[in-house]
């Protein structure tokens, strides 16, 4: 049932971040925190070089304050906050050493993998010592059986909200990408809320609402980049919601596209070093990974890609509310 709290929650989101974006952007701009393309990735991007990134700025002040006014009356909403929040100021300090202080790989990958690590470790803590709070698995197709699988249950969460946070990451690589998917993902959790009556559905619609105030920006052609800003947090809401749902084998189904984002990149990466063993020359799997490059180096228009990978999450959606 669609209630108040999952409607006004995208409005306040929506008129927050819409009303950011030509404030903040032009801040951005004045302090240089440009966007570098790499000169071998897709040509057609090199004419990006120097828009504005760090715009997931925006979106974690929408979500944040909207979800600041209803926390007090769904309070489960706070531990999806907090990893919405935190992984989106690792996100933050990357994109700052990368565009303020120009270090180009931003974080050390150790650094951030370990930052990654404490605050999914935080946030396990709470699910465990937490009342009403569990690891349990809710079943896909099952009527709603849970499965509790143990001390398994651990490395899976770390492995799920991980895994989930850098295969979001990925899929922002096109302009208004990782929101368009995100968006109907953010949908997907607000219905699944509403339905099990979870009490976390006010966070999925700021989400949503600031995500569409943020493609008015951010849609081809964009004029502000999310950064790893944005796409870690909008990873850290994704896991997050998935936990508070006890539905992470869900984001298999309906994140399928953060996956193939993130496998495409290892399996790029482990073909190209088992060749370059074998035979001396290094080969690729994709014409480039992650996948959506693969499809615009095969032609394909960014907005085409934007779309076909936007349609595909919707119906891996509505697979998702049947699984439910």
């Amino acid at each position: 049932m669609v209630t108040a709290s999952s409607i006004i929650p995208v409005l306040i989101a929506f008129a927050i971040s819409a009303i950011l974006g030509p404030v903040i952007i032009p801040v951005l701009t004045r302090m240089k925190m440009d966007q570098t393309e790499r000169t071998l990735g897709v040509k057609s991007h090199l004419k990006k070089a120097g828009t504005p990134t760090m715009g997931g700025i925006i979106l974690l002040i929408a979500v944040t304050v909207t979800s600041l006014i209803f926390v007090w009356s769904f309070p489960k909403i706070g531990p999806v906050l907090f990893l919405t929040v935190a992984f989106g100021l690792i996100g933050f300090l990357d994109d700052y050493l990368k565009v303020v202080k120009k270090r180009s790989d931003g974080l050390f990958p150790r650094q951030k993998f370990a930052l990654q690590v404490v605050v999914t470790a935080v946030f396990c803590a709470f699910l465990v010592n937490v009342p009403g709070m569990s690891l349990a698995l809710r079943l896909p197709f099952t009527g709603g059986k849970m499965a509790d699988i143990g001390f398994w249950a651990y490395p899976l969460l770390f492995l799920a909200v991980i895994g989930t946070v850098n295969g979001v990451n990925f899929t922002d690589g096109l302009d208004g990408l990782a929101s368009s998917v995100t968006i109907v993902v953010a949908f997907y959790f607000l219905l699944a809320s509403e339905l099990l009556e979870a009490g976390v559905s006010p966070i999925a619609a700021a989400v949503m609402g600031a995500l569409m105030g943020f493609l008015l920006y951010n849609a081809f052609p964009a004029k502000v980049f999310m950064g790893d800003t944005g796409s870690l947090a909008l990873g850290g809401f994704v896991a997050g919601m998935a936990y508070m749902l006890n539905m992470p084998l869900y984001i298999l189904l309906v994140g399928l596209i953060y996956l193939v984002e993130v496998v495409s990149v290892m399996l790029q990466v482990g073909y190209f070093k088992y060749t370059k063993k074998k035979t001396g020359e290094g080969k690729r799997l994709f014409k480039m990974a992650p996948i959506h490059h693969h499809f615009e180096l095969m032609g394909w228009s960014e907005t085409r890609v934007v779309a076909v990978f936007t349609v595909v999450t919707t119906l891996l959606c509505l697979v998702g509310l049947l699984a439910l």
